[in-house]
């Protein structure tokens, strides 16, 4: 056996590949894809202990209304809570701000009497409380108003999208 070289085009390399097995691309699969073997089924039962097979399932209807997360009502709720702390924290620390502003710069004003022998910086101390108060049922009172309706409105909507779920 001689070794050539220079071998002419013709021969075959017993390396490259044979005429009929091209080269597959890396990308590709060179495999075919399996038969659908439901398309082979045959449409009657073929043994009597074989159960029937599950009916159909019906086919589903699009959802007439966006499911919860997709609207503005968190929203609104969040904004709706958000003024509602700010109202009632500015109403309590605005009074108390102010109570220390008036000790801290006006110590004159804050010394002299309302009546008798009562300051005017203890009378402003005590009407802290009911300014507390106050804030309290101002917080309240904006969340009947404006939070518990539209908390109720989601909480509703959140059991029809549950009831909706179920019925799929």
């Amino acid at each position: 056996m001689s070794y050539d070289p220079y071998p002419s085009p013709r021969d075959p390399s017993p390396w490259d590949p044979t005429p009929w097995d091209p080269p597959t691309p890396p990308h590709r699969n060179p495999c075919p894809p399996a038969p659908n073997r439901d398309a082979y089924a045959p449409s009657h039962l073929t043994y009597p202990w074989q159960p029937a097979p599950p009916p159909p399932s019906p086919p589903r209807r699009a959802a007439t209304r966006a499911p919860l997360g997709h609207h503005s009502d968190l929203r609104i709720l969040r904004s709706a809570y958000r003024w509602q702390r700010r109202v009632a924290t500015l109403t309590a620390l605005g009074y108390f701000t102010v109570f220390l502003v008036l000790s801290a710069y006006t110590p004159s004003f804050m010394t002299g009497t309302v009546t008798d022998g009562v300051p005017t910086g203890l009378l402003l101390a005590v009407l802290q409380v009911p300014v507390t108060w106050l804030a309290i049922a101002m917080y309240e009172g904006t969340a009947r108003r404006r939070v518990d309706p539209l908390a109720d409105l989601i909480r509703r909507q959140a059991a029809l999208d549950a009831g909706r779920k179920e019925a799929r």
